[in-house]
């Protein structure tokens, strides 16, 4: 069995996502069960060391994870060659600086988005990373979900037709603090501190359009700031001065309009957190993190508008659910497999740098769309 040792410096994994999604169910769970397998006898196998500023936290997490290394010392595992790769999963604000910092020390990059807190310093991690001769890979995990996985393959065998539109729900109730704690950071409604969920979720909704339904050609996006002070971890209360609901409709290429609703501040009435209804010529879907339903163009009922009745149509019971085929892994640990291949194999991976600096600009024309109060059209990086 030739086995491929892959260092990886995971930076930042004390936070909530780092932690759950990267750490535990990804990188701790590839260990658990022998590495990424690449055939009958040829294996990579991750060696990861946690650095963070908290030691106690790192100590804490160890302990939790089985992962024996940590420092809280960045630098002196940037200089060990042990190590290949730099993963990052830091508050954006601090960002940048560590990958440039790892692009320096000749480490591969793999990182969280944003990538940046402005399109042109994302487009400069991915073009000193190209010029160091150096792979990357940005975390776009929400391709790797069931319920998306299921819609694409309805999209190769041609169920749809030609594709209308797509309805993007997403979001929850985030609780202020004052007499429930709030199930998100404090820094996500701080302006100041790079917070705002036109800046975290139009970084994902460019890549799930760009992917899955076509190129974004514009943009016109109003934000919101619903709740106008929340409670922080340590019980005081503070102003949230950035946006916690974005209403966005997207151009895209062949004529193709995607809608999309994010807010913390919304109840939800719907099949899951995320719901993505994409209607076409010959039949329309409904896909969750993980189910997704149909409704062909022979099983679609004929509504006539009446109010002065009882809806006589059962609308829900129009639609069936796409049985489960294959299993499905988690997003994340998905493509954390795919990124170690593509380091040890140099198999395919185009979810690069770049594609990390078009979430942010789409972010950015996101917020200047909202300020200009216009449609704002997204330009070829």
């Amino acid at each position: 069995m030739t086995t491929h040792n892959i260092g990886i410096i995971m930076n930042g994994v004390t936070g909530r996502m780092g932690t759950n999604q990267h750490l535990l169910r990804s990188i701790k769970a590839i260990i658990e069960q022998g590495g990424v397998k690449i055939s009958a006898d040829e294996v990579i196998m991750p060696d990861p060391i946690l650095v963070g500023r908290n030691e106690s936290k790192l100590q804490s997490l160890c302990k939790q994870s089985g992962i024996a290394k940590y420092t809280t010392d960045l630098d002196s595992v940037m200089s060990d060659p042990q190590y290949q790769i730099y993963f990052d999963a830091q508050v954006t604000g601090r960002r940048a600086a560590a990958v440039k910092k790892a692009i320096l020390a000749g480490k591969h990059i793999y990182c969280e988005k944003p990538t940046g807190t402005t399109t042109e310093e994302a487009l400069e991690l991915y073009e000193l990373a190209t010029a160091a001769g150096l792979k990357n890979g940005v975390v776009q995990d929400k391709l790797w979900l069931p319920g998306m996985l299921k819609l694409k393959r309805l999209m190769e065998n041609g169920f749809f037709g030609k594709i209308l539109s797509v309805r993007g729900e997403f979001g929850y109730w985030v609780f202020e603090g004052h007499s429930i704690p709030a199930q998100r950071p404090s820094w996500n409604y701080r302006k100041e501190d790079d917070g705002g969920i036109i800046v975290d979720m139009l970084c994902h909704w460019r890549y799930v359009l760009d992917n899955l339904f076509g190129k974004v050609k514009a943009v016109s996006c109003l934000g919101a700031t619903h709740i106008p002070e929340r409670i922080d971890e340590n019980g005081n209360p503070y102003k949230a001065t950035a946006d916690d609901a974005c209403y966005a409709t997207f151009e895209l290429e062949d004529d193709v309009i995607a809608q999309f609703n994010s807010s913390w501040t919304v109840r939800v009435r719907r099949d899951d957190l995320l719901t993505l209804q994409v209607d076409g010529t010959h039949g329309s879907a409904v896909a969750g993190l993980r189910d997704c339903y149909t409704q062909h163009y022979g099983n679609t009922p004929k509504p006539v508008w009446n109010p002065d009745i009882p809806q006589p149509i059962p609308f829900f019971e129009g639609w069936a659910k796409v049985p489960e085929q294959e299993i499905f892994d988690n997003a994340f640990k998905a493509q954390w497999e795919l990124f170690l291949k593509h380091i040890v194999k140099d198999t395919p991976f185009p979810w690069d740098l770049k594609a990390g600096a078009r979430g942010v600009q789409l972010a950015e024309k996101g917020i200047e769309s909202w300020e200009k109060r216009q449609w704002v059209n997204i330009e070829e990086l």
